[in-house]
């Protein structure tokens, strides 16, 4: 299905199927709705994504495959996720996720409001940069 900014019918099946297996960027992702209030979008993480925060939205992710783990202000308080999971992660508040345990990790996005794909800060910008973080597909 292509760009709905309002709403839709979404094979998300189809959709996670359509991700390569490789990427040069730490996540790709596709929007599903693209809205200034709200974007949904779905993404995959390729490899381990170091702390960071967003500035602009609250990031709500559902875990749609893979295992892992990941953290919210505190590294110390890591834990895992797997498919069924729900995190949130409030606009600012700092978050990494450190292990990849099963390939492929795809989450379901519902950011509010919209996330703009250059909308992320790295605590060490030695680790990252928006270009480097994702891309669309």
């Amino acid at each position: 299905m292509t760009l709905n900014r309002t709403g839709g019918r979404f094979d998300l099946n189809r959709i996670v199927a359509a991700f390569p297996q490789t990427a040069d960027t730490m996540l790709l992702d596709t929007y599903l709705t693209d809205r200034p209030e709200a974007s949904i979008r779905v993404f995959r993480i390729y490899r381990d994504v170091p702390p960071h925060y967003h500035t602009q939205c609250d990031e709500v992710l559902h875990v749609l495959s893979g295992e892992g783990t990941f953290w919210i202000d505190d590294p110390a308080e890591e834990a895992p996720f797997v498919p069924g999971h729900l995190l949130v992660f409030p606009r600012r508040a700092v978050h990494a996720v450190p292990r990849i345990l099963r390939d492929p990790v795809i989450f379901l996005a519902i950011d509010t409001p919209r996330r703009a794909p250059d909308d992320v800060v790295f605590v060490d910008p030695a680790k990252g940069t928006p270009s480097g973080f994702i891309k669309s597909i």
